[in-house]
């Protein structure tokens, strides 16, 4: 078998673009953990459904805590490890696909659908932990109910553009490198990583709710910027795609 630095130098090579402007710390940290470990999944054997497997066992391990364990400090730092080792892993699934020698329909579909239930359990853990806390007044609640609602808007948004755009042959907007760095930069708040990060204050009730509730609402703030571009992005394609038939 080859030496694992040219399994990834090969990952590299092979290494599919970033969606343009991609927050920094997907880019930057999470897509390079997630290649050592496609690199140490692809020498043990592993497949890429296996490898989705291990970053849904992290993930919801992480989730199950959130609603159920007491909250502390350690808690809050063991969580955010099992969410982030498990996001690493979802880093890792699509690149042994392709040191594999590519992907499969059933394979993204799963990728997409444990992505999908752990969007939405994260934040209902959310809501089933803070309401077990009796310091948190009920109002609280209302954030992780709407966090919900954005998070899964936000995706289904993504999603439903690439399936729009590749129906009409369209590309989606990737490119290695990811696009500018400021945006990058700018779009930290909304990234799964830094959410993942805030669940290191997790025991400390004030703090953590701060924290979540000033990520909804950059969350909210993208989600909403999102949806006007997306829009738009659908009308000039129809238009393009009216002018064409006009002149056929």
């Amino acid at each position: 078998m080859e030496p694992i630095h040219e399994t990834l130098s090969r990952l590299a090579s092979a290494q599919k673009g970033a969606a343009k402007g991609a927050p920094a710390y997907s880019v930057l940290v999470n897509r390079r953990v997630g290649r050592l470990l496609a690199a140490v999944a692809y020498r043990i054997g592993l497949t890429p459904n296996q490898v989705t497997a291990i970053s849904a066992l992290f993930t919801f391990t992480g989730i199950a805590l959130i609603a159920f364990a007491p909250a502390s400090i350690w808690m809050g730092v063991l969580v955010w490890l099992l969410l982030a080792l498990g996001y690493a892993w979802d880093s890792a699934d699509g690149q042994v696909a392709r040191l594999r020698g590519g992907g499969s329909l059933s394979g993204e579909w799963l990728d997409h659908f444990v992505d999908a239930i752990k969007i939405s359990s994260l934040h209902l853990a959310v809501l089933v932990g803070l309401s077990r806390n009796p310091e948190v007044p009920m109002v609280w609640l209302a954030v992780p109910i709407v966090f919900t609602i954005v998070a899964n808007t936000t995706f289904f948004g993504m999603i439903l553009n690439d399936l729009l755009k590749s129906k009409r042959g369209i590309a989606t907007s990737t490119a290695v490198g990811g696009g500018s760095p400021i945006r990058s930069i700018l779009l930290l708040p909304t990234d799964y990583g830094v959410l993942c990060a805030a669940f290191v204050v997790w025991g400390w009730t004030a703090g953590f709710l701060l924290t979540y509730s000033a990520l909804l609402a950059c969350c909210a703030l993208f989600a909403a910027a999102a949806a006007v571009k997306w829009f738009r992005d659908m009308r000039r394609i129809d238009a393009e795609l009216s002018a064409e038939r006009a002149t056929s």
